[in-house]
């Protein structure tokens, strides 16, 4: 494949030529073809003088034309689309007339998307909660923008944009805006601060929406919506407790959509409006970090921005970050540092099975020539990244010293797109008349942006509540049913998110003693898990189940494996079912039977999980 552009290895466009600065959106949404028809109008900036041309990202996009919009009148311009790559998409060359100027320039382009387009999944009546009306939803991130419109699909260009579309009028359409007006069947939005393509999104459904406190809602189909207010009803204390770590929040609005089963992810930090999935309704707010997280990239991501995914880290190491501290001051530091200890047992799972056939997607910083960045998502970039500025914040003297720094930098590059030097230039600047200036000679940034595995240095954690999981792990790992039955250390209480870690510990264990239905049996009564609705614990006793090779219970594993489709549970499960040769073909089958039901992202991965 090789680099596509000089500044994005993902992406054809020429953001050192040309930017996009606001696009206007027209669709209207066709469920009975399950398409987008309609347009975008770019305001491109021109960069260099006597362009020639303007390459856009698109992936199965039939264009119908593109004109060229000056002082009031309408050229039509000639434009071909390349080859595709698998699953990167194509160029779209648009032809500009001989001594086109530097600035403005407005270009509209008429076209529909594929009916199969990447980056939109279309539910029927009978894949929603109601069961009466359709529903679709967009999953733009990494690189799916270009499938939903022709477009500069890079992180590394910014651009505002508004948009009109029509709609059944039953069904209420939201997009990552603030909604500017409604009419019967049409929707007008609005999105002033500058985003990349990546974060444009829109979702339509029957859905209706709670307050969960001033400039905040929570959007859900009726029958979850009531539940859903209740398990989030700490948004607006997250939300404020970001703003007091990073800024002033500049989006006006801060929703939270709970999605269909079949979105791909925990959430999706799209601005205004947060997608979320429905396997965070655990009953009792125990899962509902995932949206302090999204909250925490209100600022790191959607602010301040990677410029390409090979810096990955920028946004979603620095999120994790963010995301343990709003966690520590709402919970207390010994969660703070529990939870940033449970993610390195998820890392250590994450490098050992996912990443095992490719350690290069281990490094913090990796290299895009030739993988696409859904190829590329792991764990890495979230877990090994935090640790990595959590390492910082302890060598410059900790929160104190380091907080004033995060908002230094977050004010610094707020509404730009940057790469790790970038970063690291930020640091230096803000140290170096300091007294921590002696430390920064201390990093070694090329282990830590370029070595493979673990994180060279592991920060110095409370282990307090860690330690209690350890053991835990520890006796059930090495402890026969018997020697377990009446221990009474089995029996002292613990919480959710300890129940979680030692889970996904003994999950890690090389060695459990006697694995068999029994102990299974003992682990589901002890901790009431059969019982749970919590997605998280119901994932690790599955992995457990198929580690026990208890092939009676298959049916409750495909089960589980079937009723959402978020990424998270469905690689590994999926990834441990091909592992067991007994399993592989039933799982095989059903994977082919589902796959469609699933975003493309999620088949895509699942399917060479499987070597299919």
């Amino acid at each position: 494949m090789g680099r596509l552009g000089k500044v994005d290895p993902s992406s054809y466009s020429q953001p050192e030529l040309i930017t996009t600065e606001h696009s206007a959106i027209n669709w209207k949404v066709d469920f009975a073809d399950t398409k987008l028809r309609g347009s975008v109008e770019h305001r491109f900036n021109v960069l260099s003088s006597n362009l020639d041309k303007i390459l856009l990202d698109v992936r199965d996009i039939d264009v119908k034309n593109a004109t060229l919009l000056a002082g009031g009148s309408e050229v039509p311009i000639s434009y071909f689309i390349s080859d595709p790559v698998p699953d990167i998409g194509q160029k779209l060359t648009l032809e500009l007339p001989a001594g086109t100027a530097k600035g403005s320039l407005n270009i509209r382009i008429d076209y529909e998307t594929a009916s199969n387009a990447s980056g939109l999944q279309w539910l029927n009546p009978t894949q929603t909660l109601g069961k009466k009306h359709p529903y679709m939803f967009s999953q733009c991130q990494s690189i799916h923008a270009r499938s939903v419109m022709p477009c500069q699909d890079t992180p590394a260009v910014k651009f505002s944009y508004d948009a009109i579309i029509e709609h059944p009028t039953e069904l209420t359409a939201l997009m990552s805006a603030v909604i500017d007006k409604r009419e019967s069947g049409k929707t007008y939005f609005k999105q002033t601060v500058p985003i990349a393509a990546y974060l444009v999104a829109i979702a339509i459904g029957k859905l209706v929406s709670r307050p969960l406190g001033e400039n905040s809602n929570v959007w859900a189909e009726e029958g979850i919506v009531d539940a859903c207010a209740e398990e989030f009803s700490e948004t607006c204390t997250m939300l404020k407790t970001a703003s007091d770590l990073c800024g002033p929040y500049v989006w006006k609005q801060y929703d939270l959509l709970v999605m269909p089963p079949s979105f791909p992810y925990g959430g999706m930090e799209n601005p205004c409006l947060t997608f979320v999935t429905p396997t965070l309704l655990a009953g009792d707010k125990s899962l509902a970090d995932v949206v302090a997280h999204e909250i925490a990239h209100s600022w790191t991501g959607n602010l301040v921005t990677n410029k390409n995914f090979e810096h990955f880290w920028l946004n979603e190491g620095f999120t994790v970050f963010v995301e343990s501290k709003i966690v520590g001051r709402m919970q207390g530091d010994k969660e703070l540092d529990f939870k940033m200890l449970s993610n390195l047992i998820e890392l250590q799972e994450c490098i050992r099975s996912q990443l095992s056939g490719t350690p290069e997607l281990t490094k913090l910083v990796v290299d895009l020539s030739n993988c696409g960045p859904d190829d590329a998502f792991s764990s890495v970039p979230y877990i090994k990244g935090s640790t990595f500025l959590r390492y910082l914040e302890d060598l410059l003297g900790g929160p104190a010293v380091f907080e004033p720094f995060l908002r230094d930098y977050l004010k610094k590059f707020a509404y730009k797109s940057i790469e790790t030097d970038d970063f690291k230039g930020a640091l230096y600047d803000y140290f170096k008349d300091s007294d921590q200036k002696d430390k920064l000679s201390v990093i070694d940034w090329d282990l830590w942006l370029k070595s493979e595995g673990m994180p060279p240095i592991i920060p110095k954690f409370d282990q307090t509540l860690a330690n209690i999981t350890n053991d835990l792990a520890n006796l059930w790992s090495t402890k026969t049913v018997d020697q377990l039955t009446n221990n009474p250390d089995i029996k002292k209480p613990v919480s959710v998110h300890q129940q979680i870690a030692f889970l996904g510990k003994l999950i890690e264990a090389k060695d459990i003693v006697e694995l068999n239905e029994q102990k299974i049996d003992l682990l589901e009564t002890t901790y009431n898990l059969k019982q749970s609705k919590n997605a998280e614990l119901r994932f690790r006793i599955n992995r457990l189940i198929i580690r026990a090779r208890l092939i009676q219970r298959l049916d409750e594993i495909i089960e589980f494996a079937n009723s959402n489709f978020r990424m998270k549970f469905c690689r590994p499960i999926y990834r441990d079912l091909g592992a067991w040769p007994e399993a592989k073909p039933r799982a095989v089958e059903n994977f082919l039977k589902v796959k469609d039901e699933m975003m493309s992202v999620c088949a895509h991965t699942i399917e060479k999980d499987l070597g299919l």
